[in-house]
């Protein structure tokens, strides 16, 4: 072979080397990462993770009275929570006491008395899971389910500022109806073999009740805020007008954003942050509704964005 053809080989081998090197190189590289972002992810699940145990390692030993003392102006429970757990089984486990209709509101809700005294919101099951809703992204009714996952969105994005929120099954004949108040019990009825009820809210009508398997019920179970933090409802500055035809003002002029900035409480503190941070996870959820939010009263801007009402 002469020297010439040799050279040339010998540079294509250099270059074959070079970019085989490099190339493995990268790729260690990658992997190592990759093991790290695995080992993170890992670690993250891990934290993430809730045993439901009636174990309490805590002084306090009523799982409420733990719950109320978590709640704070930006957060309603904190990042570690080693009785999150039993709090949680509490609200799937505890005696019921008293039920009676929901509070003010278009949905359909139970408010329900826990032994302890423990207020919880009862969202009932509407539909299958896999139950595709047609028309408008606010249409229908609300899903319980989608206020479970809407509490553990919360929890992974790191926000902690939606109430805890847990499933349970209620027999409706043996632990609603003995315990239920007139205004509840004068909504329940009977649709073939299931029991039914329909409570009081604005769009409740006794032509669409919410009806069990039989007597037992699925549905969500939503804690009460401590009443030491009363909240205070806004309009939200991006909400829909709901009118056909006729566009909110956030639709169509260029200049409004603007304007929010210099308008009480988005013109200083983390409100303004905290109404992105609601689109975002709105958008993750699939949330079309969120037409008013509640922050803690008499705050003047400090509190977080609580996150309720989140079964759309």
């Amino acid at each position: 072979m002469k020297l010439k053809q040799r050279v040339v080989l010998l540079a294509i081998l250099l270059v074959i080397f070079i970019f085989t090197k490099v190339f493995l190189i990268d790729n260690l590289d990658t992997s190592a990462a990759n093991r790290e972002d695995q080992r993170a992810f890992q670690r993250m699940l891990s934290g993430l993770r809730v045993a439901l145990d009636p174990r309490l390692e805590h002084t306090l030993q009523s799982p409420w009275e733990i719950a109320a003392q978590w709640v704070v102006p930006r957060e309603v429970y904190p990042e570690d929570t080693p009785e999150l757990g039993a709090v949680m089984h509490a609200m799937t486990t505890k005696k019921i006491i008293k039920a009676d209709v929901g509070y003010k509101g278009t949905q359909l809700k139970a408010l329900l008395i826990l032994e302890g005294g423990q207020k919880v919101v009862f969202k009932p099951k509407r539909y299958a899971r896999d139950y595709i809703v047609e028309g408008e992204p606010y249409a229908g009714y609300d899903r319980h389910n989608a206020e479970v996952a809407a509490f553990h969105l919360d929890r992974i994005l790191g926000f902690r500022r939606a109430p805890l929120v847990v499933g349970r099954f209620v027999n409706l004949r043996t632990e609603i109806k003995p315990v239920a108040t007139e205004q509840l019990l004068g909504t329940f009825l009977t649709v073939g073999n299931n029991t039914c009820f329909y409570g009081k809210c604005y769009y409740c009508r006794e032509t669409e009740p919410a009806c069990a398997d039989g007597d037992i019920m699925e549905g969500s179970v939503t804690l009460w805020l401590p009443d030491v933090w009363p909240l205070q409802k806004h309009r939200h500055p991006w909400g829909r007008t709901y009118r056909e035809g006729k566009l909110a003002r956030w639709e169509y002029d260029e200049s409004y954003c603007d304007a929010v900035k210099k308008t009480s409480p988005y013109d200083s503190g983390p409100r303004l942050l905290d109404i992105i941070d609601t689109a975002i996870f709105d958008y993750l959820i699939g949330n079309a509704d969120r037409h008013h939010y509640e922050s803690f009263q008499d705050d003047e801007g400090a509190s977080m964005l609580i996150l309720l009402d989140n079964a759309k």
